[in-house]
């Protein structure tokens, strides 16, 4: 895969909680240079989509642990979509799935769903799970309609891994994310069966894949 196909494939990201507008901005200039999506935090939708308004935006909802109370999470999403978002990442309640409470954990992303017209993308947080509970993750948001599944939030010890990838591909199309820093990291993901790669290395990761 050359960078021209590559590049839209990656949600270049800058989440940290350091995040200042002025980060933002350089990472939407990174974006519209490579021809890459961002994901960028809350507060920052609006400057975001006046200043690089033909960047596709995602954004985090209940991020990074997802204990929010459903109705904030939410919420949250379409204070989100009418900022600008055009895509948002919401993170999954592990507590709750590890509690069994799988319908609770379904309904809460279906309320999201059913709340905005763009697509949502469930963060299960991979590394915190067992292969029983990331099918679990990924049945509820299939059964909610989400439009993916992703693996990380990139808070938690671990990121995405092949072996997690090949699992959630079979429940719906999957945002590899977490620990990857490289072209060669990207590519194994995709050849895993991801279908978007969310990295704050985005540019070095085009910077290492074949020219068109």
């Amino acid at each position: 895969m050359d960078r021209s196909e590559l590049a839209p494939l990656i949600d270049h990201t800058v989440l940290g909680p350091e995040t200042s507008i002025a980060d933002v901005r350089a990472v939407l200039d990174e974006a519209t240079e490579y021809g890459m999506n961002a994901c960028i935090p809350p507060y920052a939708l609006e400057v975001a989509d006046e200043y690089a308004p033909d960047v596709t935006l995602a954004t985090v909802i209940g991020f990074p642990h997802g204990q929010n109370d459903h109705d904030v999470k939410r919420r949250e999403g379409v204070l989100a979509w009418k900022a600008g978002a055009d895509e948002l990442d919401v993170v999954l309640n592990v507590g709750r799935l590890q509690d069994g409470e799988d319908d609770v954990v379904r309904a809460e992303i279906a309320e999201l769903v059913a709340a905005v017209p763009i697509p949502v993308k469930v963060i299960v947080e991979t590394a915190l799970l067992t292969d029983d509970e990331i099918d679990r993750a990924c049945e509820a948001a299939a059964a909610a309609d989400a439009a993916m599944v992703k693996t990380s939030t990139g808070f938690a010890d671990g990121g995405a891994t092949v072996a997690d990838v090949e699992r959630m591909s079979e429940y719906r199309p999957v945002k590899a994310s977490g620990g990857i820093g490289s072209y060669e990291d990207a590519m194994a993901m995709i050849d895993a069966g991801a279908e978007r790669i969310g990295a704050s290395s985005g540019v070095e990761i085009l910077e290492g894949a074949p020219e068109p």
